[in-house]
């Protein structure tokens, strides 16, 4: 299915802008690729082909424009983004909007171009009955003199039919007609606004302008949009029972069980589609036996805790989001904690000469991130909370080699789920730490001055600091069914 946009919001991805004469269209040498070539993918369902058939309509990813028009910030005359339209179009495929890109990055966005797979009496695509102006940059002329204008249309469909983009234009007299089709209602999904890149708002605009990213509003293991397999299967349920614990043995706790073993892991992966089946998302799960303690750091002090943060087993993440035009990494998801964040391609490290993306795990705690270094769990600003560490060490499990995987359920059963995948009880017992009286202990050697600080921080910190109740297992993560955390 194809996203269709909601009135008042532009179907692009897109970021900031500058002066027309200042700032050159964005040059195709500046559009983001991997640092090695993709492998070929073996010939099969189309995947990785470029295409992608959605039974009525086949779409193909276009990322080479021709620029049409910039805007600048009014507020911040370094921020400005462009507006393009695709080029070299398959034949008999027709556009659906425009793009935006921001000018201070690296191009890695697309916009979907479409045609119609056999005739019908609805046809999926038709040219739409007019245009309705919905913005223009009028009324910066005085302020912007020697610039030229930028018009804003929306295609308005026949009855039944969806605009999926808008049009942009140098000129106030409509696009023509041809230029884009709608796409029938039964065809598309909803989106919604998700970030607000730019806006437009000043004293002589009698509209203002705002530009968002979309995403679809459907989103997760059931907002595949196309209907290719069965639903989830159901079955058991969190007793509070747990499956592991800890040895009693303080050499097996120590030699066995707490630090694992690397030669023989591997990870976990669930398949699933995401944007519509415009991209496939692999979620590799990592199975660790034991948390370590934490580490409080408060400004230039570090106080490893004696037993707050331990606890048995932790399931931990992360998801890799791969084109299902290019077959091409597009972005990886972290997950930390009870949180995350995606990061885009463009901004991974790589292992040296590969498409190899490092994913690093914070010391004692699990956490998945980007790049080396320090994160705080708690105020960055006062340098006050719990480490999370990440360093390089021969310490690594190469997840491209040593993987299994043990859930798509959007292929119809093509992959047989592992019978403890159905395991719903936790999977180590539930541990209390008084860590309250051991930070407490910790505060009162404080100066007076750092103690109500550090009370602040301290109370926002994750309640797992303080024990936790064995953890469950990934299908009873909400992003095993949904979309990973925003």
């Amino acid at each position: 299915m194809i996203s269709e946009i909601e009135r008042g919001m532009l179907g692009c991805k897109c970021l900031y802008w500058k002066n027309l004469r200042a700032l050159p269209p964005l040059k195709q040498s500046e559009t983001f690729s991997l640092p090695a070539s993709i492998p070929q993918w073996p010939s099969g369902q189309g995947f990785a082909s470029g295409r992608i058939n959605l039974g009525e309509l086949k779409v193909v990813k276009i990322t080479t424009f021709e620029f049409i028009w910039r805007y600048r910030s009014l507020r911040d005359s370094k921020k400005s983004v462009s507006f393009y339209k695709p080029e070299k179009l398959p034949e008999n495929f027709h556009c659906l909007g425009h793009y935006c890109h921001s000018d201070s990055h690296l191009s890695s966005g697309f916009v979907l171009v479409a045609r119609q797979v056999h005739d019908s009496s609805e046809p999926a695509l038709v040219q739409p009955l007019d245009y309705t102006l919905v913005w223009s940059s009028n009324d910066l002329s005085e302020e912007r003199q020697n610039e030229c204008n930028g018009y804003f249309w929306l295609p308005q469909p026949p009855q039944g039919y969806k605009p999926i983009g808008y049009l942009v234009t140098t000129s106030p007299e409509k696009p023509e007609l041809d230029q884009v089709r709608c796409v029938r209602a039964d065809l598309t999904h909803k989106c919604e606004a998700h970030k607000l890149v730019i806006a437009a708002i000043s004293d002589s605009l009698s509209i203002p302008l705002f530009i968002w990213k979309t995403r679809p509003s459907d989103r997760g293991m059931y907002g595949k949009g196309v209907s290719t397999g069965s639903n989830l299967p159901n079955g058991g349920t969190n007793d509070k029972q747990f499956w592991i614990d800890l040895p009693r043995n303080d050499q097996q706790k120590t030699e066995f069980l707490k630090r694992g073993d690397l030669e023989s892991s591997k990870l976990y992966v669930h398949v699933k589609p995401a944007f519509g089946g415009t991209f496939t998302d692999f979620a590799f799960w990592i199975f660790c036996p034991f948390n370590g303690p934490a580490t409080l750091k408060l400004g230039l002090m570090n106080l490893a805790l004696t037993k707050t943060g331990q606890h048995v087993c932790d399931w931990e993440h992360f998801t890799l989001r791969i084109s299902n035009f290019s077959g091409e990494l597009y972005s990886i998801y972290f997950s930390q904690h009870s949180g995350g964040e995606w990061i885009e391609a463009k901004d991974l490290e790589f292992v040296e000469g590969s498409n190899k993306a490092v994913v690093y795990s914070s010391k004692h705690g699990h956490a998945s991130f980007a790049r080396s270094g320090l994160y705080l769990q708690g105020s960055d600003k006062l340098g006050i909370g719990i480490r999370n560490d990440t360093a390089r060490s021969d310490l690594f499990v190469d997840s491209s080699l040593k993987y299994e995987i043990v859930a798509a359920e959007y292929l119809g059963g093509l992959v047989v789920e592992p019978s403890w995948l159905g395991y719903m009880r936790e999977w180590g017992p539930k541990i209390v730490y008084d860590s309250r009286s051991e930070i407490e202990r910790l505060n009162e050697r404080l100066p007076l001055r750092l103690r109500c600080w550090v009370d602040a921080v301290l109370r926002k910190l994750p309640v797992e600091l303080s024990g936790e109740e064995g953890p469950t297992g990934p299908k009873e993560k909400n992003n095993w069914f949904g979309d990973e955390r925003w």
